[in-house]
């Protein structure tokens, strides 16, 4: 068998998660698969995957070796379109990522349009509490909010004003102590959501200082979901600190109030990165041409009802 076509199976069973899932998807019987995979880790000389019918675990060298193979798949597939590009048009998979909510609320939504105008495409939709390694995991163009570090991707900006804040529900913000500046935090009930802190939160330096003000604290709460910080927080178990666009509909609809915005970091942009060459890509292009705009609006709009919170 084809050493790169043993490398897709080995790429889409890591993916599935099982190798019942990858004949699905791959359209090939169970026997194949594993037989492909006998066949890979035959000729590397190592164990790949500690495996069954139904599920399968990378190997320490398995591990190592799928982030390899996704860099050569992409890689190729990038050669094979760029060859071809003057002849190609839209086809093929595209793969991005987003933070859950942002890709759940808005970019979902924009790629529903997208396919529909481009019926050769298919998308997979990676919604990531994490930074994503765009060229080790096979993405396309990832969403990503924050200051960048220098980079070799294409960033392409497509918004701002994404304020870090610190909520609570009026009911629980009414029977404790009022916070009327960061150290108040040490007297109250926190969830924590694991990407904004679990053991402290850092605040701008006070005028006159160039020292960051840290609270730190131990969680009453930790969460690894938004919606279950904003929701808990909601039903008054405590103060947490989440982005603008988590808590919006909470505080609109009162059962959230912002606190301390007078002591917010600066707010942050957003940006999206496609890795070197692959701009060039027809799918690729078309999405960026696609998406870039309508993202504007949209994240125009957030910011816009970020600055209306209070």
């Amino acid at each position: 068998m084809d050493r790169i076509d043993a490398m897709k199976v080995f790429v889409t069973a890591v993916e599935e998660g099982s190798l019942a899932g990858a004949a699905r998807r791959l359209k090939r019987s169970p026997t194949a698969i594993s037989r492909a995979l006998n066949l890979l880790e035959q000729h590397v000389g190592v164990e790949l995957l500690h495996r069954t019918t139904r599920s399968l675990r990378l190997s320490e060298a398995g591990q190592r070796y799928v982030e390899a193979c996704r860099r050569v798949l992409f890689e190729l597939e990038e050669a094979d379109l760029i060859a071809g590009s003057e002849r190609s048009f839209p086809r093929g998979t595209l793969t991005i990522s987003a933070p859950p909510i942002l890709g759940e609320e808005l970019l979902r939504p924009i790629l529903d349009r997208f396919l529909k105008d481009h019926p050769s495409v298919s998308v997979r939709l990676l919604m990531l509490d994490r930074f994503v390694n765009l060229v080790d995991e096979g993405v396309d163009a990832v969403l990503r909010i924050g200051h960048l570090n220098d980079s070799t991707h294409i960033s392409t900006r497509i918004g701002g004003d994404v304020r870090r804040v610190v909520v609570a529900a009026p009911h629980y913000l009414e029977n404790n102590p009022e916070i009327e500046a960061p150290s108040d935090l040490s007297k109250h009930q926190l969830i924590a959501f694991s990407n904004f802190g679990l053991e402290s939160w850092s605040f701008p330096p006070q005028a006159g200082t160039s020292i960051p003000r840290t609270v730190h604290f131990t969680p009453r709460y930790v969460v690894n979901s938004v919606r279950a910080a904003a929701a808990s927080a909601a039903e008054g178990m405590g103060v947490t600190r989440l982005y603008s666009y988590h808590v919006a509909k909470y505080v609109r609809d009162g059962r959230l109030k912002i606190v301390l915005p007078q002591d917010e970091p600066p707010a942050l942009p957003v940006h999206m990165l496609t890795p070197q060459g692959r701009a060039s890509v027809p799918k690729v292009r078309a999405f960026i041409d696609f998406a870039v705009p309508r993202l504007r609006s949209e994240l125009a709009a957030i910011a816009a009802e970020a600055g209306s919170l209070g």
